[in-house]
């Protein structure tokens, strides 16, 4: 059976069992997709090319170390270690504005009345992206309070009322909804800033 035909589950099992062209056809299946995403972001094809590389490397090293969950979106996964890469590159890539003191302090000599970049707006669109994600995984109840809270702006009474629950319980809804969102952001390593 040709490699092509195999699933990304079965190549990711044919490489770990040594098979390294299993990996160059993972690579191959799924470099258009990965290198162009990557591409529309930064601009550039030199920096795309080095992000692409760092992301197949952790995914080399996270296939080696064991840590691969294999749910069969493996395509999803690469490209959400693109899309981080890309994140922290252009994180780093931001730099404080210098200040330099010749005696005479002012305030708005330090301040700067600026949109956001491109790459600053990329960045929350990504967290919001990623809290968003998060909430499908809170139980019904708590994501049903937190959303008409948070994004309807609707008070713990009124959603007592339309929940058909105490005030109590309404709160205590948002706040295991918190609580339980604040761990899946540990344990997905979600980056707020």
């Amino acid at each position: 059976m040709k490699s092509i035909m195999l699933s990304d589950s079965d190549l990711i099992r044919l490489y770990l069992d040594g098979d390294e062209s299993a990996l160059k056809t993972l690579i191959l299946r799924h470099e258009q997709k990965i290198f162009t995403y990557i591409l529309s972001s930064v601009k550039s094809r030199e920096l795309a090319e080095d992000l692409f590389q760092d992301t197949f490397i952790k995914v080399i090293n996270t296939l080696r170390a064991g840590a691969y969950k294999d749910e069969g979106k493996f395509a999803q996964w690469v490209m959400r270690i693109a899309n981080n890469l890309k994140i922290d590159y252009f994180r780093k890539a931001q730099r404080l504005p210098a200040y330099e003191s010749n005696g005479d302090f002012d305030i708005f000599d330090t301040l700067s009345i600026e949109d956001p970049s491109v790459e600053q707006k990329m960045i929350q669109e990504q967290v919001y992206s990623d809290i968003q994600d998060l909430l499908h995984y809170l139980p019904e109840e708590q994501r049903e309070v937190l959303e008409m809270r948070i994004y309807q702006d609707i008070s713990f009474k009124e959603i007592a009322e339309l929940t058909k629950v105490s005030i109590n319980t309404a709160l205590g809804r948002m706040r295991y909804a918190l609580i339980n969102l604040r761990k899946m952001i540990e344990e997905k390593n979600v980056v707020l800033s």
